[in-house]
Parts: C-alpha cells; structure tokens; sequence
C-alpha cells in the first residue's frame, strides 16, 4: 500500500476530524472512502472530455436526437 500527503483547508480539515470522532472512524477511512467512491467518476469525465475534445479537432458529425432514431439499437 502506498502513502500520500494531501493539503486540505483548514474547514475541511476540522470538518473531517470531527466526523471521525464522533463515528469512532478514522479521518484515513473517509479520505480513502471519498476517494474510491469518485475516482471512476473523474476517470469517465475525463474520457468523456478526451472524446469531446478529439470529436471536435477531427470535426466529426453530431447527430441530433431525431438523427438518432433513424438508428437501431442505438437505445441501448
């Protein structure tokens, strides 16, 4: 397992101890919680920025939703 030092406001920082103290929890558990829980959301909006990105340097064509439906299967 790794370690990693992370910077938080102070806000935050209080906001995270008091949790812990009055769950029994320890402020490590949240962080490593939050973390796992919305890493594969930043992971897809990243994807999705990458795709949007490329789609407009290459021009690619946008298909509105009445487009759509003229395609099979694409409902899925």
């Amino acid at each position: 397992m790794k370690q990693i030092a992370v910077r938080l406001p102070d806000a935050t920082y209080d906001r995270l101890q008091a949790l812990a103290v009055r769950s029994g929890r320890t402020a490590t558990f949240y962080i490593r919680e939050a973390i796992e829980r919305h890493l594969e959301d930043f992971e897809d909006l990243h994807a999705a920025e990458r795709a949007a990105a490329e789609h407009r340097e290459t021009g690619g064509r946008t298909l509105s939703l009445d487009e759509l439906d003229l395609y099979p299967g694409l409902e899925d």
